[in-house]
């Protein structure tokens, strides 16, 4: 994925975790799903982020951005902050 296609998928998440809550706030699902739901994007955000700070990383000492892959959201929910 190029730089601009994560910029978009994080975009399209945030927009979905929006449109959870209002969902929500209107009774049209519990919270359980909604929960459940948001999780889910919560981790899909957290490794787009990821891999678009790898390739910025990548980017800013000469290397090739395109060799940067998604870890795995076990490894990149475990990251101190």
């Amino acid at each position: 994925m190029k730089d601009d296609e994560i910029l978009r998928r994080i975009s399209d998440l945030v927009d979905e975790e929006h449109a959870l809550r209002e969902r929500l706030v209107a009774g049209k699902l519990t919270s359980e799903e909604e929960h459940n739901r948001i999780a889910s994007l919560e981790e899909q955000l957290d490794r787009c982020w990821d891999l678009l700070r790898q390739r910025r990383a990548r980017r800013d000492v000469g290397e090739d951005p395109d060799f940067a892959s998604p870890r795995p959201a076990d490894e990149v929910e475990n990251y101190l902050q």
